[in-house]
């Protein structure tokens, strides 16, 4: 999966919605703070590059298989805020920001705040482009090989710029497949048009409006580049979200719906197509604070559901996840 793709996989909702855009300080006090959570669930994937279907392909013109694991997923972070005026931060770990609207990357990175209250938020995520992914996806009747996907992320968030409601989030990721035999069957030229080596750079602008003390809308636009070595693998992609939260006393809850469509620069040998996919993501968080009494804990609640449409029937992909778990804020 690509960097800033959405992924159902989630914590809680972020109390600081709610705030003003004008925050003058980035923590409460000066030194360590975070949290930290615990979440158990089950997800469900369909997909012919879900490499824990093990299952040899018969053909090339029919859906993934379906496949499902219950999950145990500890997330969070812990951040160190200095600075006389409490306007710098270090942290590591998982952002509230990206996991209240279903989004999920690990990370390090810094915070400045400006005294104008916009806040410069640079960060490395070493692993959110890692992961396995087969070394040619398309081979028929024959055990498919797993290989590695490596890659890193560099990314700069402008929160509240000069002030105002309004966010831009950026990111470049370099992505390298360990073993790319993609196409082993075509001759070598059209093999090249296969190559998932390559790049994605993404920008993506949002507004947060209040509709009143206790909810908003967050809508945003984002646009997505990937390059890549061959050009059946590079795309553009156009995507909108829109986020409603809301907070009731000791409940809150956040909805976020989204929509992405992608083009292609090629030709697909395999398929004699250019291939072209709409995605589509709904996602729902929910966070009861002081769970018993205890001011510190809260209990999560998060479920999301994720398709893909591709006009190559070969692409279309699926996936659903729910899970509840405890958050500790220290």
């Amino acid at each position: 999966m690509l960097i800033m793709n959405k992924t159902i996989l989630s914590l809680s909702i972020l109390t600081c919605f709610v705030s003003s855009s004008s925050v003058a300080e980035l923590a409460p006090e000066a030194g360590f703070g975070g949290e930290i959570s615990l979440n158990t669930g089950y997800m469900s994937q369909s997909s012919n590059f879900n490499t824990d279907v093990k299952d040899p392909l018969s053909d090339l013109n029919s859906e993934g298989e379906s496949n499902g694991e219950m999950l145990v997923a500890p997330l969070g972070q812990i951040n160190y805020t200095f600075g006389q005026q409490l306007d710098k931060q270090v942290y590591i770990g998982t952002s509230r920001e990206d996991i209240a609207v279903g989004d999920f990357a690990f990370e390090i990175g810094y915070k400045q705040e400006l005294e104008s209250g916009m806040v410069i938020d640079a960060s490395f995520l070493p692993t959110v482009v890692s992961g396995e992914t087969w070394s040619d996806p398309y081979a028929i009747n024959s055990s498919r090989e797993v290989t590695d996907e490596t890659g890193n992320a560099y990314r700069l968030k402008l929160e509240s710029i000069a002030g105002s409601d309004f966010t831009l989030d950026m990111a470049y990721a370099n992505i390298d497949v360990k073993d790319e035999t993609s196409g082993s069957e075509l001759s070598a030229s059209e093999q090249d048009k296969l190559q998932r080596d390559g790049s994605v750079i993404f920008v993506k602008g949002e507004y947060t409006y209040m509709l009143n003390q206790t909810s908003g809308l967050i809508p945003s636009l984002s646009y997505k580049v990937r390059s890549a070595d061959g050009e059946a693998m590079a795309y553009n992609a156009y995507g909108t979200d829109i986020t409603y939260f809301k907070v009731l006393d000791r409940h809150q809850f956040a909805l976020t719906a989204g929509y992405e469509t992608r083009s292609y620069d090629g030709t697909n040998p395999m398929f004699n197509e250019t291939r072209s996919d709409n995605e589509m993501s709904l996602f729902a968080a929910y966070e009861y604070d002081q769970l018993m009494g205890w001011e510190d804990v809260s209990f999560i609640s998060f479920a999301g559901y994720g398709s893909s449409s591709s006009n190559i029937d070969f692409y279309n992909e699926s996936e659903y996840l729910f899970s509840a778990g405890v958050n500790y804020k220290f």
